[in-house]
C-alpha cells in the first residue's frame, strides 16, 4: 500500500499539482521502493503513472510536443523500478543509497544525452554534448539532494511501519 502511496506523491509532484522547488522531487525514490516492494508484474503500473505525467507535464505545462526523448524517460522509469527490485530482500542504508545515487547519476546522463540527441538546443558535437551536461548541472544537486532525502524518507517509512505491524502481531500473540 505504502508503495502505491508514494507513487502517487511522485506522479502528483511531477505533474505539478504539488509544487516543490525544481528539481526536487520523489520520482527516482518512489520507483525504487515501487520495484522493492511490489510484485514484478506491477512495474507497468509505475512507469505508466509517470509516463502519463510526463505527458500531461510536456504538453499542458511546457507546451512540448512529444518526442523521442520521452522515450528514454520511460525506459529509466522502468530501469529504476528493476533497480528497486535488487533491494527487495536486502535493503540496507547503504544499499538504499548506492541505488538513489545510481538513480540520479543515470538520469542525468541517460535524459541529458537524449535532450541533446533529439532537440536543436546544442550542436550535434562532442563541444554540444559537454554543454549540454554543463547547462544541466545546477539542477543534478538539487536532484541528488532530493533522490537521498526521498528515499531515506519512503524506505525509512516503511522500515517503521512494518516494525509497528510486527510489534502488533507479537503484541497479540
Amino acid at each position: 500500500m505504502l508503495a502505491y502511496l508514494f507513487l502517487a506523491f511522485a506522479v502528483a509532484v511531477h505533474a505539478r499539482f504539488l509544487p516543490l522547488p525544481f528539481s526536487f522531487a520523489p520520482v527516482t525514490a518512489a520507483l525504487l521502493y515501487f520495484g522493492a516492494r511490489r510484485p514484478r508484474r506491477e512495474m507497468w503500473i509505475p512507469v505508466a503513472a509517470l509516463a502519463a505525467a510526463g505527458v500531461y507535464l510536456s504538453r499542458s505545462y511546457y507546451g512540448y510536443a512529444l518526442s523521442a526523448d520521452l522515450l528514454v524517460t520511460w525506459a529509466w522509469y522502468a530501469g529504476m523500478v528493476l533497480l528497486g527490485g535488487t533491494l527487495a530482500h536486502k535493503s540496507s542504508a547503504l544499499r538504499v543509497g548506492i541505488a538513489s545515487l545510481t538513480g540520479s547519476l543515470s538520469f542525468f546522463v541517460v535524459s541529458n544525452f537524449a535532450v541533446w540527441a533529439v532537440w536543436n538546443m546544442y550542436p550535434k558535437s562532442l563541444g554540444g554534448l559537454m554543454a549540454c551536461y554543463v547547462a544541466a548541472v545546477p539542477f543534478f544537486r538539487n536532484a541528488v539532494v532530493s533522490d537521498l532525502f526521498f528515499a531515506a524518507a519512503f524506505f525509512g517509512i516503511g522500515y517503521l511501519v512494518s516494525q509497528r505491524q510486527e510489534d502488533g502481531v507479537t503484541a497479540t500473540r
